[in-house]
């Protein structure tokens, strides 16, 4: 789990998917890319999301649901999690889950679970500006 300031960059998305096709045991990756939505709020459109979390914690539960993803699926290989904190714009990247696994039909109901778990634990201040 990494948190970076602002939003996640093509780059970054780039390094993780060519770190992830390095590991030669994996046979498909579920990558998700969440994405600040332009929403209209009592009227007004987001423009943005600033987003702010105690790291610690929030490492340590992202920590936490990586174990109980490994344990609960024995094909999948890895789980790479990185969130945006600070200010992220309507249409930027806030949120990278890529689970990796031995074979194609293995990796997304781990992803979705990952996603899901991520939703209900992950603590963070959003305030949309």
């Amino acid at each position: 789990m990494r948190l970076i300031d602002g939003p996640v960059s093509p780059g970054t998305i780039s390094e993780v998917v060519t770190k992830g096709r390095k590991n030669s045991d994996c046979g498909a990756h579920s990558l998700f890319l969440g994405q600040v939505r332009r929403d209209l709020i009592d009227e007004k459109q987001v423009k943005a999301i600033e987003y702010s979390a105690y790291e610690e914690m929030v490492i340590m539960e992202a920590d936490k649901i990586n174990k109980t993803i490994l344990s609960e699926f024995d094909d999948v290989k890895t789980i790479e999690i990185i969130h945006s904190k600070g200010l992220v714009r309507a249409g930027e990247i806030s949120l990278l889950v890529m689970v990796s696994a031995g074979h194609r039909n293995r990796h997304q109901k781990p992803a979705q679970k990952q996603l899901n778990l991520l939703r209900i634990s992950y603590r963070s201040g959003k305030r949309g500006v």
